[in-house]
């Protein structure tokens, strides 16, 4: 089912057409909630100045390797990265790292916080489903800037509110019908808009590479891999966004593949680094428009 709807959502065939207008009712009153809660919501200055990084669709446009390559280039001393720590299997506040020091478990931080605290040793890291309250904590530590991760839905924020886009958009629908948010063109409400390919570049390195390699990976929408994969995979294991791994179940697939070694994103190492099977990695690092780094520092200028 979840295979059927990324496909529907990011790569829509005649069939899935037939859904997507069974599914328009229930869409046109998603996109009309989150229309009027733009509306309805005024917001709140929290006197400190907050960095958005989030996107109007669901699953993965690389808002984490734009975080982490942003606040390296941002001018702070003292920068927070305040995440809601999704997949993560605690409740409530969390600091995941102070300054670099690792402070909790991936179990604890959810994937992505973690991949960002292993990232950027300078920084630290707070998880919190109520994202002000993960703010007045970064604050009362101390903090110059925070970097907001996933927030653009937070319209009770006042802050500098930059949107992700991929390159290429199939289906511009609300959910459930589509992969957006809320209505697609909602969008002019951000402050920066940044295109994938435009706006900011990949590069995508490996390390320890194999003749054979079983791709194993628990992100949104893995089809999105296949462009950068290198040669030498055998077989594809994917699991839901953020789901934990079983070492004896991937030991199980790798024999009967055949594989040398399992192929992984950075987000799925940081729930691996216990394993004793062989790894090979897949490292994505985001080259960001030097214009856009500047205006995101006039920003922080501006407001000090």
């Amino acid at each position: 089912m979840v295979n059927f709807f990324e496909q529907m959502w990011f790569a829509p065939k005649w069939h899935h057409w037939i859904v997507i207008i069974l599914l328009l009712p229930v869409s046109l009153i998603w996109g009309i909630t989150a229309y009027i809660r733009h509306f309805l919501i005024t917001p709140k200055d929290l006197d400190i100045q907050i960095i958005s990084i989030g996107n109007l669709i669901v699953g993965g446009t690389g808002k984490t390797p734009f975080l982490i390559s942003l606040a390296k280039e941002i001018n702070a001393k003292n920068i927070f990265i305040v995440s809601r720590g999704y997949g993560r299997k605690s409740r409530g506040l969390i600091e995941v790292s102070k300054n670099g020091n690792m402070v909790t478990t991936v179990e604890n931080s959810g994937d992505e916080a973690m991949l960002i605290a292993n990232s950027l040793p300078n920084t630290s890291i707070i998880v919190s489903e109520n994202r002000i309250n993960g703010i007045n904590k970064a604050k009362k530590l101390g903090a110059d800037v925070i970097l907001l991760d996933d927030g653009h839905n937070q319209f009770g924020i006042k802050k500098l509110d930059i949107i992700l886009e991929p390159n290429s958009i199939k289906n511009y629908f609300p959910m459930p019908s589509g992969p957006f948010r809320e209505f697609w063109f909602m969008n002019k409400r951000a402050d920066l808009i940044l295109k994938d390919e435009v706006d900011f570049k990949r590069e995508v390195s490996f390390e320890n590479l194999t003749n054979k390699m079983l791709l194993v990976t628990a992100i949104a929408n893995p089809s999105r891999l296949d462009e950068y994969l290198p040669n030498g995979v055998v077989e594809r294991y994917y699991m839901l966004d953020h789901s934990y791994f079983d070492e004896a179940k991937i030991a199980i697939e790798m024999k009967r593949c055949g594989a040398n070694s399992i192929l992984v994103t950075e987000k799925d190492f940081v729930k691996m680094n216990t394993f004793k099977l062989p790894i090979s990695k897949i490292k994505l690092k985001l080259e960001i428009n030097s214009d856009i780094v500047s205006t995101v520092n006039r920003y922080i200028e501006r407001c000090k």
